[in-house]
């Protein structure tokens, strides 16, 4: 027997259970929550109390977050002492071509919604903090430099983001982390937005490595952010940082 009333009949509810276990009568019950609950919904417990998870999210087992952080730090590490001296020409070309600071620093919001300080090589002219957190990067946009257009096109100003994965305020794979002007206005207009900062920030993703960075779709970065989430595993992070380094659509959009 299938038992599908609504939740408000709990009493006729009850009672079909009661006759189908009397009977001898297999039965399974649907779940009126349609508009919530995903097709790969997890059962958990809380003591003896079941619970229903609307997704699967394996980087909440510890061991998996265990598994990430530890190729995170070995592999930044590795990667900030290899750079080094890749880091003093880049920052010998950025003051050769355009006045400021070689480093950009800006506001962030990463997992569970906490800010933080993300670091990049400087690819724009310098701005005021105003226009630079509250206005979207488009492809030819006259901020750029000459260096920097360079830069953006090949990902190299995302290296001193290795510190921020090194202490532990982003991941290598991640979602990308936005700015808080942009996040309060992106999860009014797209569905589901937020639930992208349950797992930590990254340098690169599944949306980018996809081509989904830059002036493009948002709600289209969104699934790939939440797919990512839903189906995370060692072998997609390694899957996502060949991609950075050699797919074909990972360059698309970078501007």
């Amino acid at each position: 027997m299938i038992i599908a009333k609504p939740l408000r009949k709990e009493k006729t509810i009850l009672n079909l259970v009661e006759q189908c276990e009397y009977e001898g009568v297999r039965f399974r019950i649907v779940p009126d929550f349609f508009r919530v609950i995903k097709s790969r919904a997890v059962i958990d417990a809380l003591g003896d109390i079941p619970l229903i998870a609307v997704r699967t999210e394996p980087l909440n087992v510890l061991s998996n977050r265990i598994i990430k952080r530890t190729f995170d730090l070995v592999l930044s590490v590795v990667f900030l002492i290899l750079l080094l001296p890749s880091f003093l020409i880049i920052g010998v070309l950025i003051k050769l071509t355009s006045k400021g600071p070689v480093f950009f620093k800006q506001k962030r919001i990463g997992a569970n919604n906490i800010e933080f300080d993300i670091y990049k090589f400087r690819s724009m002219t310098v701005q005021n903090p105003e226009d630079s957190d509250t206005v979207w990067t488009t492809e030819k946009d006259r901020r750029v430099t000459s260096i920097g257009r360079f830069m953006r096109k090949t990902n190299l100003d995302e290296l001193p983001q290795l510190w921020n994965v090194l202490i532990g305020n982003m991941s290598l794979v991640g979602p990308r982390p936005e700015r808080e002007h942009f996040v309060e206005k992106f999860k009014k207009e797209i569905p589901y937005y937020k639930v992208r900062h349950q797992v930590k920030s990254g340098i690169t993703g599944w949306a980018q490595v996809n081509g989904w960075r830059g002036d493009t779709s948002i709600a289209n970065r969104v699934e790939h952010d939440i797919f990512y989430l839903e189906n995370w595993s060692f072998w997609f992070d390694l899957k996502i940082l060949w991609l950075t380094l050699f797919g074909r659509e990972t360059h698309k959009n970078a501007y």
